[in-house]
Protein backbone atom coordinates (compact mmCIF):
# COMPACT_ATOMS: atom_id res chain seq x y z
CA UNK A 1 0.00 0.00 0.00
CA UNK A 2 1.70 3.21 -1.06
CA UNK A 3 0.65 6.75 0.23
CA UNK A 4 1.10 9.98 -1.38
CA UNK A 5 0.24 13.63 0.13
CA UNK A 6 0.23 16.42 -1.82
CA UNK A 7 -0.04 19.84 -0.80
CA UNK A 8 -2.87 21.96 -2.80
CA UNK A 9 -4.24 25.54 -3.37
CA UNK A 10 -7.62 26.52 -4.82
CA UNK A 11 -8.04 30.02 -5.06
CA UNK A 12 -11.30 31.62 -3.57
CA UNK A 13 -13.60 33.45 -6.01
CA UNK A 14 -13.83 36.50 -3.19
CA UNK A 15 -11.82 36.76 0.20
CA UNK A 16 -13.86 34.45 2.91
CA UNK A 17 -13.67 36.42 6.41
CA UNK A 18 -14.73 34.98 9.90
CA UNK A 19 -14.44 35.95 13.36
CA UNK A 20 -11.17 34.76 13.27
CA UNK A 21 -9.30 35.96 9.78
CA UNK A 22 -9.76 36.23 6.33
CA UNK A 23 -8.24 34.29 3.69
CA UNK A 24 -8.03 34.52 -0.09
CA UNK A 25 -7.13 30.61 -1.31
CA UNK A 26 -8.24 27.18 0.31
CA UNK A 27 -4.52 25.12 1.29
CA UNK A 28 -5.32 21.55 1.20
CA UNK A 29 -3.83 18.00 1.50
CA UNK A 30 -4.73 15.44 -0.90
CA UNK A 31 -4.02 11.80 0.40
CA UNK A 32 -3.84 9.37 -2.27
CA UNK A 33 -3.75 5.47 -1.72
CA UNK A 34 -3.05 2.97 -3.90
CA UNK A 35 -2.59 -1.12 -3.61
CA UNK A 36 -1.09 -1.48 -6.99
CA UNK A 37 -4.35 -1.89 -9.13
CA UNK A 38 -6.47 0.71 -7.74
CA UNK A 39 -6.45 4.46 -6.05
CA UNK A 40 -8.08 5.72 -3.91
CA UNK A 41 -8.48 9.90 -2.72
CA UNK A 42 -9.48 11.91 0.32
CA UNK A 43 -8.85 15.74 0.63
CA UNK A 44 -8.66 17.29 4.19
CA UNK A 45 -8.08 20.63 5.63
CA UNK A 46 -5.75 21.51 8.36
CA UNK A 47 -6.95 23.93 10.78
CA UNK A 48 -5.18 26.12 13.02
CA UNK A 49 -7.88 26.48 15.44
CA UNK A 50 -7.41 22.90 16.68
CA UNK A 51 -3.37 22.97 16.82
CA UNK A 52 -2.95 22.08 12.78
CA UNK A 53 -0.72 22.77 9.93
CA UNK A 54 -0.13 21.69 6.57
CA UNK A 55 3.02 20.28 7.69
CA UNK A 56 1.86 18.88 11.21
CA UNK A 57 -0.84 16.75 9.49
CA UNK A 58 1.18 15.64 6.64
CA UNK A 59 4.04 14.62 9.32
CA UNK A 60 1.04 12.36 10.56
CA UNK A 61 0.46 10.81 8.14
CA UNK A 62 4.25 10.01 6.97
CA UNK A 63 4.30 8.19 10.45
CA UNK A 64 1.71 5.93 9.58
CA UNK A 65 2.68 1.98 9.19
CA UNK A 66 3.12 0.64 5.92
CA UNK A 67 -0.17 -1.17 6.15
CA UNK A 68 -3.37 -1.01 7.45
CA UNK A 69 -6.70 -0.98 7.11
CA UNK A 70 -9.55 1.03 7.69
CA UNK A 71 -10.49 -0.36 10.76
CA UNK A 72 -6.80 0.23 12.02
CA UNK A 73 -6.91 3.29 11.09
CA UNK A 74 -9.47 4.55 14.03
CA UNK A 75 -6.72 3.66 16.76
CA UNK A 76 -3.33 4.69 14.88
CA UNK A 77 -4.78 8.75 14.69
CA UNK A 78 -6.96 10.50 16.64
CA UNK A 79 -9.57 12.72 14.90
CA UNK A 80 -8.64 15.25 12.93
CA UNK A 81 -7.75 16.11 9.61
CA UNK A 82 -5.19 13.81 8.42
CA UNK A 83 -7.51 10.69 10.04
CA UNK A 84 -9.99 12.14 7.64
CA UNK A 85 -8.05 12.34 4.38
CA UNK A 86 -6.77 8.68 5.00
CA UNK A 87 -10.18 7.24 6.14
CA UNK A 88 -11.66 9.25 3.17
CA UNK A 89 -9.00 7.74 1.14
CA UNK A 90 -9.45 3.94 1.86
CA UNK A 91 -13.22 4.50 1.38
CA UNK A 92 -12.60 5.30 -1.92
CA UNK A 93 -10.10 2.74 -2.33
CA UNK A 94 -12.48 0.35 -1.26
CA UNK A 95 -15.45 0.82 -3.58
CA UNK A 96 -13.04 0.80 -6.37
CA UNK A 97 -11.73 -2.62 -5.43
CA UNK A 98 -15.11 -3.40 -5.22
CA UNK A 99 -16.32 -2.17 -8.45
CA UNK A 100 -19.03 -0.85 -6.20
CA UNK A 101 -19.82 2.63 -4.83
CA UNK A 102 -19.35 3.50 -0.97
CA UNK A 103 -22.82 3.56 0.17
CA UNK A 104 -23.24 0.21 -1.07
CA UNK A 105 -20.11 -0.71 0.93
CA UNK A 106 -21.32 0.95 4.39
CA UNK A 107 -25.13 -0.75 3.87
CA UNK A 108 -26.40 2.71 3.52
CA UNK A 109 -29.47 3.72 0.50
CA UNK A 110 -28.53 4.89 -2.33
CA UNK A 111 -27.56 9.29 -1.49
CA UNK A 112 -29.52 11.85 -3.62
CA UNK A 113 -28.99 15.87 -3.77
CA UNK A 114 -29.41 17.97 -0.78
CA UNK A 115 -29.97 21.25 0.26
CA UNK A 116 -26.98 22.98 1.09
CA UNK A 117 -26.84 26.42 2.99
CA UNK A 118 -24.76 29.48 1.44
CA UNK A 119 -22.24 31.22 3.54
CA UNK A 120 -21.98 34.73 3.62
CA UNK A 121 -18.42 36.17 4.60
CA UNK A 122 -18.30 38.40 7.57
CA UNK A 123 -17.79 41.91 6.52
CA UNK A 124 -19.31 45.42 6.70
CA UNK A 125 -23.31 45.54 7.01
CA UNK A 126 -23.41 47.43 3.47
CA UNK A 127 -21.64 44.84 1.56
CA UNK A 128 -23.44 42.00 3.62
CA UNK A 129 -26.59 43.34 2.24
CA UNK A 130 -25.42 43.23 -1.02
CA UNK A 131 -24.08 39.62 -0.68
CA UNK A 132 -27.36 38.43 0.95
CA UNK A 133 -29.51 40.35 -1.90
CA UNK A 134 -27.17 39.01 -4.60
CA UNK A 135 -27.77 35.41 -3.12
CA UNK A 136 -31.42 36.08 -1.27
CA UNK A 137 -32.60 32.83 -4.38
CA UNK A 138 -30.61 30.73 -2.35
CA UNK A 139 -33.19 28.50 -0.01
CA UNK A 140 -30.57 29.42 2.55
CA UNK A 141 -27.94 31.85 3.71
CA UNK A 142 -25.63 31.04 6.58
CA UNK A 143 -23.80 34.37 8.30
CA UNK A 144 -20.75 34.45 9.60
CA UNK A 145 -20.64 36.88 13.01
CA UNK A 146 -18.99 37.32 16.02
CA UNK A 147 -17.93 40.76 16.36
CA UNK A 148 -19.14 43.60 18.58
CA UNK A 149 -21.40 45.31 15.02
CA UNK A 150 -23.57 41.63 14.57
CA UNK A 151 -26.87 43.62 15.04
CA UNK A 152 -25.94 45.90 12.32
CA UNK A 153 -24.85 43.38 10.05
CA UNK A 154 -27.97 40.52 10.73
CA UNK A 155 -29.81 43.78 10.23
CA UNK A 156 -28.27 44.51 6.90
CA UNK A 157 -28.54 40.56 5.79
CA UNK A 158 -32.53 40.84 6.25
CA UNK A 159 -32.81 43.54 4.16
CA UNK A 160 -30.92 42.19 1.47
CA UNK A 161 -32.56 38.41 1.99
CA UNK A 162 -35.76 39.40 3.26
CA UNK A 163 -37.30 36.33 3.01
CA UNK A 164 -34.58 33.70 3.09
CA UNK A 165 -34.14 31.28 6.15
CA UNK A 166 -31.17 32.06 7.92
CA UNK A 167 -28.40 30.47 10.00
CA UNK A 168 -25.75 32.49 12.37
CA UNK A 169 -22.55 31.01 13.05
CA UNK A 170 -20.67 33.27 15.63
CA UNK A 171 -17.29 30.94 15.52
CA UNK A 172 -17.09 31.36 19.00
CA UNK A 173 -16.81 34.83 19.26
CA UNK A 174 -19.93 36.19 21.78
CA UNK A 175 -19.30 36.26 25.30
CA UNK A 176 -22.79 34.88 27.39
CA UNK A 177 -23.96 38.68 28.00
CA UNK A 178 -23.43 39.28 24.62
CA UNK A 179 -25.71 36.11 23.27
CA UNK A 180 -28.48 36.73 25.89
CA UNK A 181 -28.80 40.45 24.54
CA UNK A 182 -28.99 39.09 20.64
CA UNK A 183 -30.91 36.15 21.13
CA UNK A 184 -34.61 37.20 20.83
CA UNK A 185 -33.51 39.84 17.83
CA UNK A 186 -32.17 36.61 16.24
CA UNK A 187 -35.81 35.27 16.61
CA UNK A 188 -37.50 38.34 15.51
CA UNK A 189 -35.34 38.34 12.66
CA UNK A 190 -36.18 34.92 11.31
CA UNK A 191 -32.86 33.00 12.37
CA UNK A 192 -33.31 29.25 12.43
CA UNK A 193 -29.82 27.98 14.11
CA UNK A 194 -27.35 29.83 15.77
CA UNK A 195 -24.12 28.05 15.95
CA UNK A 196 -21.18 27.99 18.50
CA UNK A 197 -22.10 31.14 19.99
CA UNK A 198 -19.91 30.47 23.09
CA UNK A 199 -16.21 29.55 23.18
CA UNK A 200 -15.61 25.71 23.28
CA UNK A 201 -14.24 24.38 27.12
CA UNK A 202 -16.24 28.13 28.00
CA UNK A 203 -20.09 27.53 26.70
CA UNK A 204 -21.35 26.35 30.62
CA UNK A 205 -23.80 29.32 30.69
CA UNK A 206 -25.52 27.77 27.79
CA UNK A 207 -26.94 25.02 30.25
CA UNK A 208 -28.40 27.34 32.43
CA UNK A 209 -29.17 30.70 29.80
CA UNK A 210 -33.11 30.44 27.96
CA UNK A 211 -32.12 29.26 24.43
CA UNK A 212 -35.07 30.66 22.42
CA UNK A 213 -33.54 28.92 19.28
CA UNK A 214 -31.73 26.00 18.46
CA UNK A 215 -28.07 26.16 19.52
CA UNK A 216 -25.29 24.24 17.32
CA UNK A 217 -22.16 22.71 18.60
CA UNK A 218 -19.36 23.15 15.55
CA UNK A 219 -15.94 23.65 17.76
CA UNK A 220 -17.15 22.13 20.98
CA UNK A 221 -18.25 18.38 19.55
CA UNK A 222 -15.52 16.88 17.08
CA UNK A 223 -16.24 13.28 17.65
CA UNK A 224 -18.56 10.89 19.85
CA UNK A 225 -16.26 11.59 22.99
CA UNK A 226 -17.68 14.93 22.63
CA UNK A 227 -21.59 14.27 23.21
CA UNK A 228 -21.04 13.88 27.05
CA UNK A 229 -19.49 17.36 27.39
CA UNK A 230 -22.29 18.92 25.72
CA UNK A 231 -24.97 17.56 26.88
CA UNK A 232 -27.34 20.15 28.02
CA UNK A 233 -25.90 22.79 26.45
CA UNK A 234 -26.88 22.23 22.34
CA UNK A 235 -29.68 21.38 20.67
CA UNK A 236 -27.68 20.05 17.14
CA UNK A 237 -24.01 19.13 16.55
CA UNK A 238 -22.38 20.38 13.59
CA UNK A 239 -20.60 17.27 11.92
CA UNK A 240 -17.69 17.66 9.82
CA UNK A 241 -15.15 15.55 8.87
CA UNK A 242 -12.15 17.57 9.49
CA UNK A 243 -13.48 17.17 12.69
CA UNK A 244 -14.24 13.60 13.04
CA UNK A 245 -11.44 12.11 11.39
CA UNK A 246 -13.72 10.92 8.26
CA UNK A 247 -16.64 9.27 6.86
CA UNK A 248 -16.22 6.80 10.15
CA UNK A 249 -16.09 8.13 12.72
CA UNK A 250 -18.94 11.08 11.09
CA UNK A 251 -21.49 8.29 10.37
CA UNK A 252 -21.17 6.75 13.88
CA UNK A 253 -21.19 10.27 15.74
CA UNK A 254 -24.32 10.96 13.68
CA UNK A 255 -26.00 8.24 14.56
CA UNK A 256 -24.95 8.29 18.19
CA UNK A 257 -25.98 11.71 18.37
CA UNK A 258 -29.43 11.18 16.77
CA UNK A 259 -30.18 8.60 19.11
CA UNK A 260 -29.46 10.95 22.00
CA UNK A 261 -31.51 13.67 20.53
CA UNK A 262 -29.83 15.90 18.87
CA UNK A 263 -30.59 17.05 15.73
CA UNK A 264 -27.96 17.00 13.14
CA UNK A 265 -25.90 19.85 10.75
CA UNK A 266 -23.49 18.56 8.59
CA UNK A 267 -20.94 21.20 7.89
CA UNK A 268 -17.31 21.61 5.76
CA UNK A 269 -14.41 23.91 5.93
CA UNK A 270 -13.35 25.41 2.55
CA UNK A 271 -12.14 22.87 0.75
CA UNK A 272 -12.67 21.17 -2.98
CA UNK A 273 -15.31 18.89 -4.15
CA UNK A 274 -12.70 16.19 -3.10
CA UNK A 275 -13.40 17.30 0.53
CA UNK A 276 -17.42 17.87 -0.15
CA UNK A 277 -17.64 14.19 -1.91
CA UNK A 278 -18.23 12.22 1.43
CA UNK A 279 -20.26 14.72 3.23
CA UNK A 280 -22.74 14.22 1.19
CA UNK A 281 -23.15 10.70 2.11
CA UNK A 282 -23.04 11.80 5.45
CA UNK A 283 -25.73 14.51 4.64
CA UNK A 284 -28.35 12.03 4.03
CA UNK A 285 -31.07 13.34 5.90
CA UNK A 286 -29.89 15.81 7.85
CA UNK A 287 -31.56 18.94 9.30
CA UNK A 288 -29.09 21.08 7.89
CA UNK A 289 -26.11 20.70 5.18
CA UNK A 290 -23.33 23.59 4.91
CA UNK A 291 -21.26 21.60 2.03
CA UNK A 292 -20.89 25.04 -0.18
CA UNK A 293 -17.10 25.19 0.00
CA UNK A 294 -16.66 24.77 -3.67
CA UNK A 295 -19.38 27.35 -4.22
CA UNK A 296 -16.65 29.71 -2.69
CA UNK A 297 -14.24 28.57 -4.97
CA UNK A 298 -12.66 30.25 -8.35
CA UNK A 299 -11.58 26.93 -9.10
CA UNK A 300 -12.30 23.22 -8.50
CA UNK A 301 -11.32 19.73 -9.39
CA UNK A 302 -11.72 17.64 -12.53
CA UNK A 303 -15.14 15.82 -12.12
CA UNK A 304 -16.51 18.36 -9.75
CA UNK A 305 -19.58 18.01 -7.56
CA UNK A 306 -23.09 19.05 -9.38
CA UNK A 307 -24.96 22.07 -7.58
CA UNK A 308 -28.42 22.95 -9.31
CA UNK A 309 -31.68 24.14 -7.60
CA UNK A 310 -32.07 20.69 -5.86
CA UNK A 311 -28.61 21.19 -4.28
CA UNK A 312 -25.53 19.61 -4.35
CA UNK A 313 -25.60 15.86 -6.09
CA UNK A 314 -23.85 12.76 -4.98
CA UNK A 315 -20.14 12.46 -6.57
CA UNK A 316 -19.62 10.41 -9.49
CA UNK A 317 -17.10 7.52 -9.09
CA UNK A 318 -14.59 9.61 -11.61
CA UNK A 319 -14.75 12.12 -8.10
CA UNK A 320 -14.96 9.57 -5.55
CA UNK A 321 -16.51 6.76 -3.93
Amino acid sequence: MRITVTPETFRLAERFTISRGSRTEAQVLTVRIEDGEAAGRGECVPYARYGESMASVAGQIAALPERFDRAELQDLLPAGAARNAVDCALWDLEAKQAGSRVWDLAGLPAPGPVVTAYTLSLDEPERMRAQAAKNAHRPLLKIKLGTPNDMARLAAVRAGAPDTPLIVDANEGWTTEIYADLAPHLVRMGVKLVEQPLPAGADEMLAEIARPLPVCADESCHDRHSLEGIAGKYDFVNIKLDKTGGLTEALALRDMAQVQGYGVMVGCMVGSSLAMAPAVLLAQGAEYVDLDGPLLLAEDRDNALRYDDAGVHPPGAALWG
